[in-house]
């Protein structure tokens, strides 16, 4: 408020005048109000959760989860910062090093005795079944739950991981290769989908999966019992 006396008048004017306040010299901590998901970060079914390889920019994320585990499928070594985050918050880390396997292809477009040999990782070719199997008894186990499933970019190795729980679990495998294909986008490989079509799961059947969602529903419609069995969707009754 500016009072101003003008001479000779005895008089007074009152201006009112908007009080801005000057740029806060701190700059506003936004990590503290927005949380960052790692890449392919997506929840797989009650307690299970996949993504691409997780950095530090995603660990107050990480946190909100509450995590018990991390099943880490790539065969490096866990970088210092991220053994230092499950250490400081009580997480348990499986370690299952799926190497890739390089496939020799040859370009038909150059003469036979000049023939180009291509390189190319192609995962889980020769990959043992017991690596994946034993990767699914972790997952299964609901006192390692929350868990969160990763490799590198959340395509190959964890796509093969999840789809053969959905196997387990009972889905028809176009399900399973549609979801496969959402994450693997342009680099899903055929290979993959192979192996999950040809992953044996009955020696994991007699474990309990209490917390799925996919979950064998009975409805009875006309009296005539129908068996749902989960197949990627939800059914609500």
């Amino acid at each position: 408020m500016k009072q101003d006396e003008t001479q000779g008048e005895d008089t007074c004017r009152t201006i009112e005048v908007a009080v801005v306040e000057p740029p806060s010299s701190k700059t506003e901590n936004f990590d503290e109000e927005f949380h960052v998901p790692p890449l392919n970060f997506a929840m797989v079914d009650n307690g299970i959760f996949r993504s691409g390889f997780p950095d530090t920019a995603n660990f107050s994320f990480l946190q909100t989860l509450g995590l018990r585990s991390i099943l880490y499928l790539c065969p490096e070594p866990y970088p210092e910062p991220n053994v230092q985050f499950v250490k400081s918050n009580g997480i348990r880390l499986f370690q299952f090093g799926i190497e890739g396997c390089k496939v020799i292809c040859f370009n038909p477009r150059v003469q036979t005795y000049q023939w180009k040999i291509l390189i190319l990782k192609e995962p889980f070719v020769n990959i043992p079944e017991d690596t994946i199997r034993e990767a699914l008894k972790v997952v299964l186990d609901v006192k390692n739950h929350p868990i969160l499933i990763h490799c590198k970019r959340g395509k190959h190795r964890t796509g093969c991981v999840v789809g053969c729980l959905r196997k387990l679990q009972r889905w028809c495998l176009t399900s399973v290769f549609d979801e496969y294909q959402r994450f693997a986008a342009a680099k899903a490989r055929v290979s993959d989908q192979r192996f999950m079509e040809m992953f044996d799961v009955s020696s994991l059947k007699h474990l309990p999966m209490s917390f799925s969602c996919s979950k064998r529903i009975s409805i009875h419609v006309d009296s005539v019992r129908i068996d749902a069995v989960g197949v990627g969707y939800v059914l609500i009754v």
